[in-house]
């Protein structure tokens, strides 16, 4: 039998896991003690202000505070070992399940499958943000700048007017933006903008695995539920509309969408026509991976491929099917009860 399951779980690999440490998992509440990203910046500035002496009464007072914040989010909490935009990360996610992977137990014990098939699939976006390795890598592929700064949600569509928002309201941001400052004064801004794409899944809730590995102590098993990844709701229903919203403004302005998804996503989608040169394309594909050691121990995100289309064969490749003819189609409407 195979069946999806638990790829990696707060940032661990499943099967490496002891049966102890999938049971306090499976136990695991996410949130409650997470300290707020603007609390975890103001700790990190208060403590260089403290290093250097400038620290006022007030502020120390403050520090104190936020250092008994920071010590309940670590009783409390578990940390992301993926995010990088926080000096003390946290997983947020309900559940802490990074990724999926198809699991066989036809040989009498649980294992991996292998090959393309026994890829894990990214669940959480931040699994994509693993020391930064594809941000660094698209810096230096399309900006030739390996440590480019990032900018999230940065606003992109402005509301005219209307029942719900004013006009000039943010109505549509552009998730990331990867930047590369101005080496000299009134140098042209250099920037590009990131969609990142993990996948969604469909079938049983994952609480039912929870469940039964607190009944039995953490014990590898195969799935009690058949779930898969649905690509066909975060294909065509979620990436595919940002593509068409965003890259027809940012081909005006003569910049490339930088996709980020892993291999098995895009081995999803239906053939997609490239073009050889990234002067010619308006999306950069960056495909990756997440092996593991020969050894064992954690998965390392890879970026294994770099490909280049147009938004039109982007779109033709996430709807994953071409029309039958009419023909066809009317003989399936007489097949149906009228």
């Amino acid at each position: 039998m195979e069946r999806f399951h638990i790829g990696e779980w707060y940032g661990h690999p499943f099967l490496d896991l002891t049966d102890g440490e999938r049971e306090a998992f499976a136990r695991h509440k996410v949130g409650g003690s997470a300290m707020k990203k603007a609390e975890v910046d103001r700790l990190t500035t208060l403590e260089a202000k403290a290093s250097d002496g400038t620290l006022t009464q007030r502020e120390a007072d403050r520090l104190e505070v936020l250092h008994a914040k920071l010590d309940d989010q670590r009783r409390n909490e578990l940390p992301c070992p993926f995010r990088t935009d926080t000096a003390h990360p946290t997983c947020t996610k309900p559940g802490g399940v990074c990724s999926l992977q198809l699991l066989s137990d036809d040989t009498g014990s649980v294992s991996g499958v292998t090959g393309e098939r026994g890829m894990v699939r990214a669940l959480c976006p931040y699994r994509f943000h693993e020391a930064d390795t594809v941000f660094r890598h698209i810096g230096q592929r399309l900006l030739s700048d390996p440590t480019p700064r990032q900018m999230g949600e940065v606003g992109f569509l402005e509301s005219t007017g209307n029942l719900d928002s004013a006009p000039g309201a943010d109505v549509g941001y552009i998730d990331m933006i990867l930047v590369s400052p101005p080496t000299v004064p009134e140098a042209p801004l250099k920037w590009t903008a990131v969609e990142i794409q993990a996948v969604y899944f469909s079938g049983r809730e994952m609480d039912i695995e929870f469940r039964h590995l607190r009944e039995t102590g953490g014990e590898l098993s195969m799935a009690q539920a058949t779930r898969r990844p649905d690509y066909r709701s975060s294909g065509p229903k979620r990436l595919m509309p940002q593509l068409q919203i965003k890259v027809p403004t940012l081909r005006r302005w003569g910049k490339k969408m930088a996709i980020v998804v892993d291999v098995p996503f895009f081995r999803s989608m239906g053939e997609m026509r490239t073009v050889t040169h990234v002067s010619n394309a308006d999306i950069v594909w960056f495909l990756v991976d997440f092996p593991q050691p020969a050894g064992g121990g954690p998965r390392r995100l890879t970026v294994v491929e770099e490909l280049y289309t147009t938004l039109e064969a982007a779109i033709e490749g996430l709807t994953g099917g071409v029309a039958v003819s009419l023909e066809e189609f009317e003989s399936r409407i007489h097949t149906k009860e009228l």
